[in-house]
């Protein structure tokens, strides 16, 4: 019996270890990715940051990882679409590999780096930590998570248009020491800064995206050859940097066993990467020592080549990593002698004023003491040419003042040359939604390469990781995917659409904003419905199909009071002005409308809340708000607002202010009149005697003026002037005072249709004021044709005073009965 239970378990065991090695099991890698580009800055457009993430995010998808990304976000955007990726980081497991990628401009404040949202308002260094977001809020609780590996990517040493106020800041990112599991990886080395690219991608991310489908390269090769292909591609403008402490191995795509060999053999290139710069050739020792990216290395080509063309370069190279390295450690030790320390080395350098900063802020004095504790940096003191490197403001290797040679194209030893068609990518088409990714068109990668076979499968949105060796377009409009494999075969499918996102706060569903393609992330998504969900009645409008929205292809946001792109209408970020006479009304969405992409709408992450009602500055008072849920109308022109208060009749002209001709500019000047109620009707010529009022808007609940109830009589009918602009569309009726010569008699007409108010109070209309007469009036107007039937006046209510069968009227300014 005992023999059979040995038995029993041993089987038991290799079961459990034949499971494990099977493919798709629980032990499989899992890939996550957040792909971020800002680029329709507020301060200072971008050119490539957008499109840059949509192509990592492609090659990301092609890799197997689970793409989440999105564009141009605010602040509030960005930090909820960084802690959505931490947490589903945390619900990933152990065996998982997280990958993030951020494009836009990138700040270095104190020994920290920051990412601007598109939003920021940055004028001066004091800004910086409340307006960009601190990226080790989010790296180091990746790193704490002991993934596999985490990749933290930020595309974003940029020249930038921030602080340029107050104390001055260090150009680039600031060096890091990553923690143990993390790679974090620059497009230029720390303290420089990338020129700007000119075509549709920057040299960064295609290069990166390059060497992540190259298949077989390890982690750290992924990034060594990036860098070379920068150099090449920038001649020499841009040297990205990486640091990694990532254990585990990694390998994006696999090279197949049937794989042509490469043009020199592994051990080969093994071989000459392993020799003393000094032994070889000085074309090769500069890649060599470019592609290692070390102090020491830099320092070797110097002392073998002190007078090569390319000693300047890796001089001012060693220069900004010096200092990088200086400042990097005085960070650490954060105490006022680490701070004088190194403001005895770099009193002018360019993190002097982060030390003085830094300074203040631990209460010491800014000039050290006769006698302190010096700190002994891992790297000796600069030289005095260096000097002329970090004193500069912000340091690019292709400043004309250095008069740097180009550097030398890598050997094909070290880096073969890119595929044909990857030499030249079009641009992708513009999104055709809010904060979505532009997805460019995939190239097929060869194919010996392939997914690692213990990767876990990547959602059903990512149609490249199946399509890897074909072309792929994928149309967001129409949600179709066109795959035309090798051969030419040209097969167009629909995937189907991801679940929708649970809903927040109770309300619907936000559906993402596309179907294919990398998906937003959960907040980013909600945000999006929320934006562009349309309510009924309101008319949204959305820039021409394949229309850049703001942002895209370098255009900011746009500034309140701009024409948004597609529609040729103001954004309505703010309040209007106060509306005049002589202005064309304005109507305003129903209160709780929210923008569409490319409507008159506050740019996403502007900061603005859209106006839901013009403010509309009828009198000095206030007026109150329209009701929630209404639709605010222009009232005609000459129509007294119906918000006046219940109780005060309208106010009588001075005595001595004699009838004058309709005016623009004039506030109107009401007779002392009983008001006539009528309804909205389309708007005809004035009398002279009339003046415009100013336009208002239809409340729900319409304050009426006080009026007598009276017999069924015909009443004078109100008209204005015309608008300058084309009059709105009738509106329902709703009451309104209007004053008007008394026009020849005519029969009563039928009641106008209801209107939904509270009736009037009974008071009696006040006694009219004793007015002198004012100079005989020009003969009366000929008989005007009866008004529509909309137009119909309700009954006016008799003056007191009148006798049975007389009718009051207003002749000149007096009242009579007749």
């Amino acid at each position: 019996m005992p023999r059979i239970r040995t038995i029993m378990a041993a089987l038991f065991a290799l079961l459990a270890l034949g499971l494990a090695a099977i493919p798709g099991t629980a032990y499989a890698e899992k890939r996550i990715a957040l792909v971020i580009g800002n680029a329709g800055y507020q301060a200072a457009a971008l050119n490539t940051p957008a499109n840059d993430a949509g192509l990592i995010a492609q090659t990301l998808q092609a890799a197997g990882f689970d793409v989440a990304g999105a564009r141009d976000l605010d602040q509030d955007s960005l930090r909820h679409a960084f802690r959505d990726f931490v947490e589903k980081a945390t619900s990933s497991g152990p065996d998982t590999v997280a990958f993030v990628y951020v494009s836009g401009y990138g700040l270095q404040l104190e020994g920290e780096n920051y990412f601007v949202p598109v939003d920021a308002r940055i004028p001066s260094d004091v800004d910086i930590a409340s307006e960009a977001v601190r990226i080790s809020d989010y790296s180091r609780p990746l790193a704490a998570l002991k993934l596999k590996a985490s990749i933290v990517v930020l595309d974003a040493a940029r020249a930038n248009p921030y602080a340029k106020s107050g104390q001055p800041i260090a150009g680039g990112l600031a060096l890091v020491d990553p923690d143990p599991g993390l790679l974090v990886a620059f497009n230029a080395a720390p303290g420089t800064v990338a020129p700007e690219g000119q075509g549709p991608y920057g040299p960064y991310a295609q290069a990166l995206a390059e060497m992540i489908r190259e298949g077989g390269l390890p982690l750290d090769g992924v990034f060594e050859r990036a860098r070379l292909r920068v150099n090449d591609m920038t001649a020499g403008a841009e040297v990205p940097w990486h640091a990694s402490k990532v254990q585990e191995q990694v390998v994006f795509l696999e090279r197949a066993a049937d794989a042509p060999p490469p043009a020199v053999s592994p051990e080969q290139t093994a071989e000459i990467r392993a020799r003393p710069i000094r032994e070889l050739g000085a074309p090769d020792a500069y890649t060599v020592a470019l592609e290692r990216d070390t102090i020491d290395g830099y320092n070797e080509f110097v002392a073998a080549y002190p007078d090569d063309p390319m000693a300047l370069r890796v001089r001012a190279i060693i220069a900004a990593r010096r200092e990088a390295i200086t400042w990097r450690r005085t960070c650490i030790i954060d105490t006022p002698p680490a701070y004088w320390s190194y403001l005895r080395r770099y009193s002018d350098g360019p993190h002097a004023w982060d030390a003085r900063r830094r300074l203040a802020y631990l209460r010491a004095a800014f000039e050290p003491p006769p006698r302190f504790a010096v700190v002994d940096y891992d790297v000796p003191p600069p030289p005095p040419d260096e000097i002329v490197y970090i004193r500069r403001p912000v340091l690019m290797f292709d400043d004309p003042d250095f008069g740097f040679a180009p550097p030398p194209l890598a050997a094909i030893v070290f880096l073969a040359p890119p595929p044909p068609e990857f030499i030249v990518l079009p641009p992708p088409p513009p999104p055709v939604a809010l904060f979505v990714l532009p997805i460019p068109v995939y190239r097929p990668v060869p194919v010996w390469v392939q997914p690692p076979r213990d990767v876990a499968p990547p959602p059903p949105n990512n149609v490249i990781y199946n399509n890897i060796h074909n072309t792929v377009v994928v149309n967001n409009v129409t949600n179709t995917v066109t795959v035309t494999n090798h051969a030419g075969q040209v097969r167009t499918i629909q995937p189907p659409a991801q679940a929708a996102a649970p809903a927040q706060g109770g309300g619907a569903s936000a559906q993402p904003a596309a179907a294919i393609g990398p998906s937003l992330p959960p907040s980013v998504a909600h945000k999006a419905a929320l934006q562009t969900q349309t309510p009924s009645g309101a008319a949204g409008t959305t820039p021409p199909a394949g229309a850049p929205l703001p942002g895209m292809q370098g255009h900011p946001l746009p500034a309140p009071g701009t024409s948004a792109p597609g529609t040729g209408k103001p954004t309505a970020t703010t309040p209007s002005a106060a509306l005049n006479p002589a202005s064309p009304s304005a109507t305003a969405p129903a209160t709780g409308a929210t923008p569409t992409p490319g409507s008159p709408s506050p740019a996403p992450g502007s900061g603005a809340k859209p106006s839901t009602s013009p403010a509309a500055k009828l009198t000095p008072s206030a007026q109150p708000p329209a009701p929630a849920g209404g639709t605010a109308h222009p009232a005609p022109q000459g129509a007294k607002s119906a918000t006046a208060p219940a109780t005060t009749p309208a106010s009588p002209s001075p005595p001595s202010a004699p009838p004058s001709p309709p005016s623009s500019s004039a506030k109107p000047t009401l007779h002392p009149a009983p008001p006539t109620l009528h309804p909205a009707s389309p708007v005809q010529p004035a009398s002279p005697t009339l003046h415009p009022a100013n336009p208002t808007l239809h409340p729900a609940a319409p304050t009426l003026h006080p009026a007598t109830p009276a017999p069924s009589s015909s009443a004078p009918a109100a008209h204005a002037s015309p608008p300058a602009a084309t009059p709105p569309k009738p509106a329902p009726p709703h009451p309104s005072a209007s004053i008007a010569p008394p026009p020849p008699p005519r029969p009563a007409a039928p009641p106008p249709p209801h209107v939904a108010a509270p009736p009037p109070p009974h008071v009696a209309a006040p006694p009219p004021p004793r007015v002198a007469a004012p100079a005989p009036p020009p003969p009366p107007p000929p008989p005007r044709p009866p008004a529509p039937a909309a137009a119909v006046a309700r009954p006016a209510p008799a003056a007191p005073g009148c006798p049975p069968g007389k009718t009051p009227a207003v002749v000149n300014g007096q009242h009579i009965c007749r």
